[in-house]
């Protein structure tokens, strides 16, 4: 299957470990982005995976194009100018002190894209799915114009499109996410996100308490509901994290299909050794399981298992095969030693 996704990849710098920035005096080099993070998963289980970005032509844009080439993923679409790559430092939390990231972003190549460094039609041409996080119309006026010409583009190619809602405070305020995400939704088939995604940047609330660890289905059935009648969603999707501390969490997962609900078996996840793109891992997993399996209930448990074993990972990318997913998904979960 082809799968393209469009958004930015960045460098992420962060000290080894569990240290904080002001200890260190050297980081460690990684690189990811919400929708880079999603096509590394894509290509990880087999499919064709395309991302599509703009980078420098310098060496660092260039460290970024062989990351992705190095996990399989297509890198043809990638314009090259501007000058220069996203960054972002990321400090790892332990315990009951949160990870912490700063941005670097402004003025980077994709933020300063314009229409004709891509020819979506092209790019859409033989697709089968079109993914996009809400991260990436955040980054500049000029992004949140790129995705929309990319979404009308896969319209028209008949492909599936999926958005991660993703709501970044540090990139926008909830009002202008709002005027910019509600209007695209007319594109898209399936909607994945969190309770807080869906408020901030669509204004539905869930009747739940995720801070109080209360997640049950049903405080989200009727917000589901709505979200499908207003905008015609095929599926709306929500992650339920249960947050105990930066390195023990609940994970699970419900779908709705305008049918059906279906509630996910719940992961304890301790310890974490990295969340950074776990909800991408998600996306990717929730992507190959509704383009290969036979029923939402498959999809979804596999996009629950792949989440859950990308946050014992360190870096963005998520570098599992599909058989580690499905064995864990099956109910394999002791950690033994594979001879």
């Amino acid at each position: 299957m082809k799968v393209i996704t469009l958004g930015e990849i960045m460098l992420r710098l962060s000290p080894a470990g569990c240290k904080r920035f002001v200890q260190v005096d050297n980081f460690d080099v990684i690189w990811g982005g919400g929708e880079a993070n999603v096509a590394v998963s894509c290509a990880n289980y087999g499919h064709d995976a395309y991302f599509v970005s703009k980078l420098p032509t310098h060496e660092i844009g260039q460290a970024a194009v062989n990351a992705l080439r190095r996990y399989g993923v297509h890198t043809e679409h990638i314009a090259r100018g501007g000058d220069r790559v996203g960054i972002y430092y990321c400090e790892t939390g332990a315990s009951m002190r949160p990870s912490k990231v700063i941005y670097d972003r402004a003025g980077s190549s994709i933020a300063e894209a314009n229409p004709e460094d891509f020819d979506f039609d092209a790019i859409m041409e033989g697709a089968d799915w079109f993914h996009w996080s809400g991260i990436t119309p955040a980054i500049s006026d000029k992004a949140a114009e790129l995705t929309r010409l990319a979404c009308e583009a896969a319209k028209r190619h008949g492909v599936t499109v999926s958005v991660d809602l993703n709501f970044r405070k540090k990139l926008w305020s909830s009002e202008k996410a709002q005027s910019i995400m509600r209007p695209l939704m007319q594109y898209v088939d399936v909607c994945i996100g969190n309770e807080e995604d869906a408020e901030l940047c669509l204004g539905f609330k869930p009747d739940a308490d995720v801070e109080g660890g209360n997640t049950d289905a049903e405080g989200y059935k009727g917000i589901f509901q709505a979200m499908m009648k207003e905008f015609g969603f095929k599926y709306v999707v929500s992650t339920l994290r249960e947050s105990f501390s930066a390195t023990h969490n609940g994970w699970k997962a419900m779908i709705y299909n305008g049918e059906e609900f279906y509630q996910s078996k719940r992961y304890d996840i301790n310890p974490i050794i990295d969340r950074v793109g776990g909800g991408d891992s998600f996306s990717g997993g929730l992507i190959h399981g509704l383009l290969t399996m036979p029923t939402q209930g498959e999809a979804l448990e596999f996009a629950v298992a792949a989440s859950a074993l990308k946050q014992t990972i360190n870096g963005d990318f998520n570098l599992v095969s599909a058989a580690e997913v499905q064995a864990l998904a099956g109910g394999s979960a002791n950690g033994r030693v594979q001879r």
